[in-house]
């Protein structure tokens, strides 16, 4: 669903060729497994619904957790309960919205508008971590912000509950990932990782409660089992990326997700993207690769924060 926003990766001594191309190949993993995903939660919620799909994935996810716990537990630790909460509960909700998305409107309209968390990030950053954010930086968010309004066309067209639904769980997203890399330099990554899935499983039994069915066909099982291990490997994939190629060149490959699912969405559901659509979308991809790009010689400068 939602993607570490451009530029959020933690700062690494210059990259060599190799290391970039092995950055781009791990990207380009995460760009098909999150694809996949996306239209596997789709499918997926054509038999249940989508609070069940989020409590399945995180259920399925805590067994094999536990399973693989007497391997894993010595790299478990908690500095802080609150971070560690607080921050599930952001990415359990964000999660939420988003399936609930990815459900009810169309799968490109729907990864469009969660393209809008690296602008969310900006702001957040500026205003709470004292990041300099220069008036390019703003304009390319303002710029956003329009693309985000001219697909939405508040007052002209009947505005679906998903399409905000897509924003809010961008923005919650968001500040998690604000979260994200105090939790992860104080207890690790896989610490992380793990609070955020059993937080998530907790939220969301009385979300799904009301709403209580399992998969009623092979193929429901077989396309969540894909949501489960696809959602994995792309966080896998993430932080392998990362780990090795520079955020601002790995930024465009991302973009690449709206090419897959918009494909999966025309040949599997007959969507086809509307012109305010593409004029909205193509807004907001170049205001999130310009906000990478500033970022980056923000970075490179060492202004700080950047």
């Amino acid at each position: 669903m939602q993607q570490s926003p451009p530029g959020a990766a933690l700062p690494h001594p210059a990259r060599s060729h190799a290391d970039n191309l092995r950055g781009l190949g791990w990207m380009l993993f995460s760009v098909a497994s999150a694809s996949a995903m996306s239209v596997g939660v789709r499918v997926v919620s054509l038999e249940i619904d989508s609070r069940m799909i989020v409590t399945l994935r995180a259920g399925l996810t805590t067994l094999i957790l536990l399973v693989l716990l007497p391997l894993l537990w010595r790299r478990l630790r908690i500095t802080s309960w609150r971070d560690h909460i607080v921050r599930g509960a952001l990415i359990g909700v964000s999660t939420h919205l988003g399936f609930y998305t990815l459900a009810e409107i169309p799968l490109a309209t729907a990864t469009v508008l969660f393209f809008t968390a690296p602008i969310f990030a900006t702001i957040l950053a500026a205003l709470f971590q004292n990041e300099r954010v220069g008036p390019r930086r703003w304009a390319a968010v303002a710029a956003g912000f329009i693309g985000a309004a001219i697909i939405l066309r508040p007052g002209f067209n009947a505005l679906h509950p998903a399409m905000l639904a897509a924003l809010a769980s961008s923005l919650l997203f968001a500040i998690a990932l604000s979260m994200s890399r105090r939790v992860a330099t104080a207890d690790g990554p896989f610490s992380a990782f793990v609070s955020s899935v059993v937080v998530t499983l907790v939220l969301s039994l009385p979300l799904a409660a009301p709403v209580w069915s399992l998969p009623h066909s092979t193929l429901g099982w077989s396309i969540m089992a894909l949501v489960v291990a696809t959602g994995a490997m792309r966080n896998i994939a993430d932080i392998q990326a990362y780990r090795y190629a520079e955020a601002g060149l790995l930024a465009p490959v991302t973009y690449l997700r709206l090419v897959l699912i918009g494909l999966a969405g025309y040949v599997l559901f007959g969507e086809v993207i509307d012109s305010y659509t593409g004029v909205g979308a193509t807004l907001i991809v170049v205001s999130t690769l310009y906000i990478a790009h500033r970022a980056r010689v923000a970075s490179k400068a060492g202004r700080p924060g950047a």
